[in-house]
């Protein structure tokens, strides 16, 4: 109070500074899994020559010299971000098969790779795209190829116990898994019909293309060579 005039202190001008909010510090391995995650979504809509480390560096929040420092480049980025898909989609279908009848065993993959496509959309995308530079794990085709192989087993099995020639099964194991991954890629846009039944119609044609099988198929056109 002063002179009898009671003052609020609450209107007296402070000359403290605001203080500023502290910025986390991400550690190393933070900020490259962030790199990652920007680089995925980034290659994914734009393509790998639509996508600049510039971009990546500013949607980060950092200097281009950061993204350098932790993958050596635009290419080195996308190099992981490939590698980590195919791995993740070769996991997701090698590890789905586990039943022991075959129909179900087709149900099964047809399945993981529709969970794919549907759980990491924007990985399928950049898997499906010509890649731009040599990858360690090769291409979507030759992951397509690992995948065939771990169904060769089960189509050679069963070739067997029909009597057919189990060194055929390679041929017809190429052709599900093929079959199965170009369908993934017109679903990836149209999402239609719902997957369950993407994956109904796909073992239909695959159980049923199998189960009345030529042990020795014979051409009808003129063309015999």
């Amino acid at each position: 109070m002063i002179d009898g005039v009671a003052t609020d202190s609450s209107s007296t001008p402070s000359t403290e500074k605001p203080r500023r909010a502290r910025r986390t510090r991400m550690t190393g391995a933070e900020r490259r899994q962030q790199l990652l995650e920007i680089g995925r979504t980034l290659f994914a809509a734009k393509g790998f020559e639509g996508t600049s480390v510039e971009e990546i560096a500013a949607k980060a929040g950092v200097s281009k010299p950061v993204v350098y420092e932790h993958f050596g480049g635009k290419e080195g980025l996308y190099a992981v971000v490939v590698d980590r898909e195919m791995r993740r989609l070769l996991d997701m279908v090698t590890g789905s098969l586990t039943a022991g009848h075959p129909r179900e065993l087709c149900e099964q993959a047809a399945f993981a790779l529709l969970d794919y496509i549907e759980e990491y959309t924007d990985g399928f995308r950049i898997l499906v795209r010509d890649s731009p530079i040599p990858q360690s794990t090769g291409s979507f085709a030759s992951l397509i190829s690992d995948i065939a192989t771990q169904v060769e087993d089960i189509l050679g099995r069963e070739f067997k116990s029909r009597g057919f020639d189990s060194k055929l099964a390679p041929l017809y194991a190429q052709a599900l898994v093929g079959m199965v991954a170009l369908t993934g890629q017109w679903w990836l846009d149209v999402r239609k019909p719902r997957k369950a039944e993407v994956a109904a119609h796909l073992v239909n044609l695959a159980w049923h293309g199998l189960d009345g099988l030529e042990p020795k198929p014979r051409l009808i056109g003129h063309r015999k060579a």
